[in-house]
């Protein structure tokens, strides 16, 4: 799944049939709104995404992966953002607490 964020707010697409409701998404929203992060479920364009302060993707196997570019335009000062490594942090500390 993919997420950006543009003046501190995560944005990332609704649930629907071209989305996949992973659970690593689940997990992902639900930390951020436990952060006071503020989420906004909604389509977003490929040149918004570009103009983008940062940009970053979910999944199972790499849980959260900060961008850095999108089709080569660079995001932000191309470094992964705040947002998207304090989450990335969040969703492995919580991980190691729940470890079997």
């Amino acid at each position: 799944n993919a997420y950006i964020v543009k003046d501190g707010k995560i944005i990332t697409r609704k649930l629907s049939n071209d989305i996949l409701h992973g659970s690593t998404r689940a997990a992902v929203l639900r930390f951020a709104k436990e952060a006071q992060m503020e989420v906004e479920e909604r389509s977003f364009s490929i040149e918004e995404a570009q103009g983008a302060d940062e940009a970053f993707t979910t999944s199972a196997s790499a849980f959260v992966m900060p961008g850095v570019e999108i089709d080569g335009v660079q995001m932000g000062d191309g470094t992964p953002g705040p947002v998207a490594k304090r989450l990335r942090e969040i969703y492995l500390d919580e991980s190691r607490k729940s470890a079997v």
